[in-house]
């Protein structure tokens, strides 16, 4: 494993205190490399959405080690001070709807958070310019949210996700709404964007259709996760 990517050991996160206590997460083992898109599966209430919002930074964990991008975020405590910072620079998130800010353009939109990070209006532009184009969405980069499609909106999103560099994206459910073509492509857009950026990817899945895409898999049950090997059909 590099010294980059995301490597989490023996995490754990309980909610409530005494008898009425629940364990969510009770050993959670799992490494990404940079450049590799990983799959974490599991039934509904198996403790993959606690666990992706720990790995956000969104909820603290009860216990274990988080390391994202060779840096130690979580060490039984936070080891951040800033995590509004964290989740903004080294952080990137795709989700199941792109949630687009409707009254700004494409570019904007990607070029926003480049922006909030302090780079001036120009470099941010010109990385929004970059990422669009590498995503095959150059031509609407004027365009009005809007006035794209759902496929054009989630490339979109994938490019603000890759804006700031981070070491890290995790995707929530990115395929659910689309049909198996649209739902692959977005699948082959990670895989390419994961190996030109050297970025590690989780996705967070229920769909059928692009489970055999991976060639590693973590299943999540009763909060503890277990790898297994995928198949890793061609893209």
């Amino acid at each position: 494993m590099s010294e980059l990517g995301i490597r989490i050991e023996h995490l754990r996160k309980r909610f409530g205190k005494g008898d009425t206590a629940v364990d969510a997460l009770k050993d959670v083992n799992m490494s990404v490399a940079p450049g590799e898109v990983v799959g974490l599966i599991g039934p509904s209430g198996s403790g993959k959405s606690t666990l992706l919002k720990c790995l956000g930074a969104v909820i603290e964990p009860s216990g274990g080690k988080m390391v994202l991008g060779g840096e130690t975020i979580y060490d039984d405590g936070w080891k951040i001070a800033d995590l509004r910072a964290l989740r903004r620079d080294s952080i990137g998130f795709v989700f199941q709807a792109p949630y687009l800010i409707p009254f700004l353009d494409v570019t904007d939109n990607v070029a926003l958070l480049p922006m909030l990070a302090g780079r001036s209006n120009a470099e941010s532009r010109e990385r929004a310019r970059e990422l669009l184009l590498a995503l095959d969405v150059g031509h609407r980069a004027k365009a009005q949210p809007s006035e794209l499609s759902g496929g054009e909106q989630q490339r979109v999103s994938i490019a603000r996700a890759l804006a700031n560099r981070p070491p890290v994206i995790l995707a929530d459910e990115p395929t659910a709404p689309l049909d198996s073509e649209r739902a692959l492509a977005v699948m082959r857009l990670l895989n390419q964007m994961a190996l030109q950026y050297h970025t590690a990817i989780i996705v967070v899945t229920h769909d059928e259709k692009i489970i055999p895409t991976f060639k590693r898999l973590y299943h999540i049950r009763d909060g503890s996760t277990h790898e297994e090997a995928g198949e890793g059909r061609s893209l």
